[in-house]
Formats: C-alpha cells, sequence, structure tokens
C-alpha cells in the first residue's frame, strides 16, 4: 500500500515527518509520497517557491527509506486539487493498487468543502492522524457517512484499493509552519524544528526570499 501525504510543506518540519513515519511503520506500507503542492485552493499562498519547497523537502526526505518527495502537483501547475492528484495517482498505479491519503484530524474535518470530495474515497483509503485521545469531527459530513466508511483494524486498508477510513493516533508535536516563518522573519534559529539538513539551506534562502 503507497501512502500520499499532500501539503504545502511551507517549509516541511519535524510536526509532518514524526506521525508519518509512525503511519509507515504501523501500516508496513510501501511507500508514502509527500507531494507540496503548487498553488493553494482556498486560503494564503505558499511564502516559499514551489521549487524551493520541493527540494528542502528532498533533503528533509533523504536519510529514511519509503519517504519520496513527489513533484506530480507542481508539474501539472495550477491550482492543486486532491481529487485531480488521486485521478493521476490511479492512472499511473492501476486500479488495483490500495492508496491511503494522509490527513490530520482538522484537515479531515474540513473534507466536506474540498472539491469533489466525495470521489476521494472512490480513489483511495483516508487515513485520520488524530492525536491520543482525539475524537474526530464528524459535524461536516452526512450523517452515518463515517461509521459506515470506519475500519478498525488498520491492516484490512490492503484488503481493497480505497474506499475506507481508518484513525491512527500518532505523536503530534506542537510546530507549525507559521511558527517557523515567524522565527526566520525575526532572524531567529529553527534548529531541532526543522530536520539539520534543512536548517541553515532554510535560513538562507529566506533570507533571499523575503529580502
Amino acid at each position: 500500500m503507497i501512502g500520499l501525504f499532500g501539503g504545502a510543506f511551507d517549509p516541511v518540519h519535524f510536526g509532518h515527518l514524526r506521525p508519518a513515519l509512525e503511519v509507515f511503520e504501523a501500516l508496513s506500507l510501501d511507500e508514502i509520497r509527500f507531494i507540496p503542492l503548487n498553488q493553494a485552493p482556498h486560503k494564503r499562498q505558499p511564502a516559499l517557491p514551489a521549487e524551493t519547497r520541493y527540494r528542502m523537502l528532498q533533503s528533509a526526505l533523504g536519510g529514511q527509506p519509503g519517504f519520496v518527495a513527489d513533484r506530480c502537483e507542481i508539474d501539472r501547475g495550477g491550482v492543486s486539487w486532491t481529487v485531480d492528484t488521486l485521478t493521476e495517482k490511479r492512472q499511473r498505479l492501476g486500479a488495483s493498487t490500495p492508496l491511503a491519503l494522509l490527513l490530520g484530524s482538522d484537515a479531515f474535518a474540513g473534507l466536506p468543502a474540498w472539491r469533489n470530495w466525495l470521489e476521494i474515497l472512490e480513489k483511495a483509503h483516508i487515513i485520520v492522524m488524530k492525536r491520543p485521545g482525539g475524537e474526530i469531527d464528524e459535524s461536516a459530513f452526512p450523517k452515518g457517512y463515517i461509521q459506515s466508511r470506519i475500519v478498525r483494524d488498520p491492516r484490512r486498508l490492503g484488503e481493497q484499493p480505497a474506499g475506507s477510513i481508518v484513525q491512527m493516533e500518532v505523536t503530534q508535536l506542537a510546530i507549525s509552519s507559521s511558527q517557523i516563518r515567524q522565527l526566520l522573519d525575526q532572524r531567529r534559529s529553527v534548529r531541532y524544528l526543522v530536520p539539520e539538513t534543512e536548517a541553515e539551506a532554510l535560513q538562507e534562502q529566506w533570507e533571499a526570499t523575503t529580502r
């Protein structure tokens, strides 16, 4: 089974990487493809250029087997819609390959506002990464929709290519990309918030971008 983890990664940090690693190991995934968006649909656009975010993502993932930086949304250009990315992956990987979309609990709660969201579970499973003891917010979903899709045993996801939702408790670090950008604006160190291979290059790139 292949995991797909999309986001701005503006920049990528340990708050992205640690939960993904826990999912990767717990489910024995073949790989997780980290997909930096090109252009955000409904929110502030990334501060760092797409190519910069991609290069830093490559650097951050470099030492972890099974972690892959995937530039499909950057190469496609325009607004990055998750349903389009899943359609592309299905065309490339075939209809029978199990795919799992990794979402944080906040992102999942807003899923019904996404473009063609009902198609997403037709093309992939969803793994909701939540803090220990946390609950999924179902208020925006049609009544009974989530419960009809929930799978209690994550190992069952590999039995079908798509269509199920599983909740996984992961370590959630209180780190955000906005916090990192604020530190960079203040010319303060981001060491120990991002991988060591990324920290120095990020500092230099931020100064060049915001000059």
